[in-house]
C-alpha cells in the first residue's frame, strides 16, 4: 500500500535514511534502549490502562505492501513513522503481539510502562527499543522537551491506527 502523497522513491529514501541513522547509532555507541531492571520482570505485572493519546503526532512517512515484494509476506505492511510527543504527552496502551517494531529515540527522554516490568523504563535519545510479541505497554513524556521517535513496524491491518 502506498500513500498518494508519498512516492516509492521517497519511501525508499526514508527507509534508507532510517536504516543508516539507526545503524550509525548502534555501530558507534552500541546504544540499546533502557531495559527492565534486574528482578523486576514478571508476566502481566502491569494491567492495561485505558487512556487516549495526548500530545502525540503520528505521521506515516512511508509504507510497503510486503506481499508485493520478494519476501511475499501476505497481509503485512512495512511501515515507517515519525512520532512527536509533547511534554506531558501519552502514547496509549497497545500490544505488539501481532506487530513487531523498532523504535529509535531521536530526541528527548520518554518513560515506558510495560506489562511485563514492575518498574517504569526510561528511554533516552540515541537508543533503539525492540518491541516484539509479549510486549504491551504505554509511554509518557515526563520531561520538558518534545520527544521524537522514528518507528519501523510490520502491521497486518493497514486500517489499524493503534500506536
Amino acid at each position: 500500500m502506498f500513500y498518494s502523497n508519498v512516492t516509492s522513491r521517497h519511501i525508499r529514501q526514508s527507509l534508507a535514511l532510517a536504516t543508516l541513522v539507526a545503524g550509525a547509532f548502534v555501530a558507534t555507541s552500541g546504544a540499546v534502549a533502557g531495559e527492565c531492571p534486574a528482578g523486576k520482570m514478571q508476566a502481566n505485572v502491569r494491567p492495561m490502562v485505558d487512556q487516549k493519546a495526548v500530545g502525540v503526532t503520528d505521521v506515516t512517512l512511508g509504507a510497503i505492501d510486503l506481499e508485493k515484494q520478494p519476501a511475499n509476506i501476505r497481509d503485512r505492511e512495512l511501515r515507517f513513522r515519525k512520532l512527536t510527543i509533547e511534554p506531558g504527552g501519552i502514547v496509549p496502551w497497545h500490544s505488539h503481539d501481532d506487530r513487531p517494531a523498532l523504535i529509535f529515540v531521536q530526541q528527548g527522554e520518554i518513560v515506558e510502562y510495560a506489562s511485563n516490568c514492575s518498574e517504569p523504563i526510561v528511554h533516552k535519545a540515541g537508543e533503539i527499543r525492540p518491541e516484539v510479541a509479549g510486549t504491551s505497554h504505554w509511554w509518557k513524556n515526563l520531561g520538558k522537551e518534545t520527544v521524537v521517535l522514528y518507528v519501523g513496524d510490520v502491521r497486518k491491518d493497514p486500517h489499524d491506527h493503534n500506536m
